[in-house]
């Protein structure tokens, strides 16, 4: 494929507007996201002043990806603590929104830890939630800089595994500065091979149901110069057949304890297809993203999204007639199979990349040992 698109050391962001702030106007505190479902064709911003209003733009993947889901549940808890709601009925609804997701969970408790721990030491509702707000903006600061560590461990592994450079890489769904307090965590390994000159091209599934590869690592990856290629989820077996593909790139929302890894629905097939094309399948996430308390993938709860997002497509300005507003694409009553999220076992992982360090192969042991590391002191 030609590569006459990329633009190597291009250091522009993909967007100028953060994925997720706290603002403080005269009437109260709101978060504000960048509503993710506009993309690629808006950038428009939703304001929210409660926890209820937060929990229906998780639901409905305004804001969405594992780092930022915890990011955005820490701010969440503070909101209702500075907005005077119940801060454990808020917490509840905010660890419901998602199932799959563990780092929602992460930052709920964590701001939620935070505001308990004050008013046990005598310290009133506002200095509550002055801690929550404190919570939440440490566990900002620390994804993005653990995305930044992910980054280098990540590029050292492919350097690693495909010496020389000229790396084709394929990602599935989106995993940039869209969902991160930094630059991501599978695509800031990719966007770290651009910058340094060894990425040749990045192949980009479309990752159904609601086509995040298409609409949003499509988007990020033409802002940042890299050389791209959009492809439907179905068409990378002829990719790996033909030989194009040097390594798959995946981020996780939930790892089990023995190493499954639960992604995007379309993850576990792309393992397969690297396995038997002995392609190098990595995935990179947050030490956060790992829960000790799940056993294993069978004990991972998979979200099963709406048929409306496979037998209808949205686009604007177009009349809508469909039951989910869009344009019906199947007969009307079809039935749909639509998890969010399939479970890949580990052996068919490489190796987990964290901002601790790299772990390979996958095990339990492994990803113990990883856990138990003091947060920032990778293996040497």
């Amino acid at each position: 494929m030609a590569d006459q698109y990329a633009q190597p050391g291009e250091h522009k962001r993909p967007t100028d507007i953060p994925a997720i702030r706290w603002e403080e106007p005269p009437e109260g505190p709101v978060l504000v996201l960048l509503d993710q479902t506009r993309l690629p064709t808006e950038e428009q911003e939703l304001v929210c002043t409660d926890a209820s209003a937060l929990v229906e733009a998780i639901r409905s993947l305004a804001v969405r990806g594992a780092p930022l889901l915890g990011i955005a549940g820490a701010y969440g808890v503070a909101l209702a603590a500075a907005r005077g709601f119940d801060v454990d009925e808020a917490a509840a609804a905010l660890e419901g929104a998602r199932p799959t997701a563990v780092n929602l969970s992460v930052g709920v408790r964590r701001a939620r830890s935070a505001y308990r721990a004050e008013l046990a030491q005598g310290g009133g509702h506002e200095q509550g939630a002055r801690a929550a707000l404190a919570a939440a903006r440490r566990l900002h600061q620390e994804d993005a800089e653990a995305s930044a560590r992910m980054a280098g461990h990540g590029l050292a592994l492919l350097d690693e595994l495909l010496p020389g450079g000229g790396h084709r890489v394929l990602t599935h769904c989106n995993t940039g500065s869209l969902v991160s307090g930094g630059e991501g965590t599978a695509f800031a390994v990719a966007l770290a091979a651009h910058r340094a000159g060894r990425l040749r091209r990045l192949w980009v599934d479309e990752t159904r149901p609601l086509l995040q590869g298409a609409r949003l690592t499509a988007y990020e990856a033409g802002r940042s110069g890299m050389a791209y290629t959009l492809l439907t989820d179905n068409a990378a077996g002829s990719l790996f057949a033909a030989g194009e593909v040097d390594a798959v790139l995946i981020g996780a929302d939930r790892i089990a304890a023995d190493g499954s890894v639960a992604n995007k629905v379309g993850s576990y097939p792309l393992a397969v297809l690297a396995r038997y094309h002995h392609v190098p399948f990595i995935v990179v996430a947050p030490v956060t993203t790992v829960d000790p308390g799940t056993p294993d993938g069978a004990s991972i709860d998979v979200e099963q999204r709406p048929a409306f997002e496979v037998t209808e497509v949205t686009a604007p300005q177009v009349p809508v007639a469909g039951a989910g507003g869009g344009i019906p694409v199947a007969p009307l009553g079809t039935q749909a199979y639509n998890p969010a999220f399939d479970v890949t076992p580990p052996e068919l992982v490489t190796a987990i990349v964290t901002e601790d360090g790299v772990v390979s192969p996958v095990t339990a042991e492994g990803l113990a040992e990883l856990c138990a590391r003091p947060s920032g002191v990778a293996a040497g």
